[in-house]
């Protein structure tokens, strides 16, 4: 009766470390790279998911700007949207279809990513799709030119990444135990 006692209590605490290894890969460090998949839809046809290089990918804790490039869509013709959807870090937020190619509007997309976090792990994730600010467009005129070719793939989409921190614990939560 002893060995299989111990056995099981072994197995337990092999469990236990193996989960808590688990829990220590979900979180980050400033400045570590949040792994990124895209896909892409086009024409009711739906790619795999595909990482993104990771000097497309956000940085933990770091704002910055990328340049994504998009490839071209199997069939493109360019009478249909082209819409991309992204996974975020090893938690895998989705974001969902974004259009940024046939949006319906003469200026360049440019894609806001919004992503929250508390101390060493992401929160949540979101995204949106807006119009380039004239400044960014003046000085990426390569990218006016580009983006209208219907010719030039993969187009280039600048991706905004924005961090915000918040704490995730509720300080005004329990004034009593504060107080004598």
């Amino acid at each position: 009766m002893g060995i299989p006692t111990t056995a099981m209590l072994l197995l337990l605490v092999v469990v236990e470390v193996i989960g808590m290894m688990g829990m220590a890969s979900a979180s980050y460090r400033v400045g570590d790279l949040v792994p990124m998949s895209r896909m892409g839809q086009y024409h009711a046809m739906r790619t795999n998911w595909h990482d993104i290089l990771g000097h497309h990918c956000p940085i933990f804790g770091v704002n910055r700007e990328v340049l994504l490039p998009i490839p071209k869509p199997t069939g493109y013709t360019g009478a249909d949207a082209y819409k991309i959807s992204f996974q975020v870090g090893r938690e895998k937020f989705f974001i969902p279809w974004l259009l940024v190619i046939n949006r319906k509007s003469p200026e360049i997309p440019m894609i806001d990513i919004h992503l929250r976090f508390s101390g060493s792990d992401i929160h949540g994730v979101t995204a949106k799709v807006v119009n380039m600010p004239r400044q960014y467009v003046d000085s990426h005129e390569d990218l006016l030119k580009e983006f209208w070719d219907p010719e030039h793939w993969p187009k280039r989409i600048l991706v905004r990444y924005f961090w915000f921190s918040f704490n995730s614990c509720n300080v005004n939560l329990h004034p009593a135990v504060l107080t004598r």
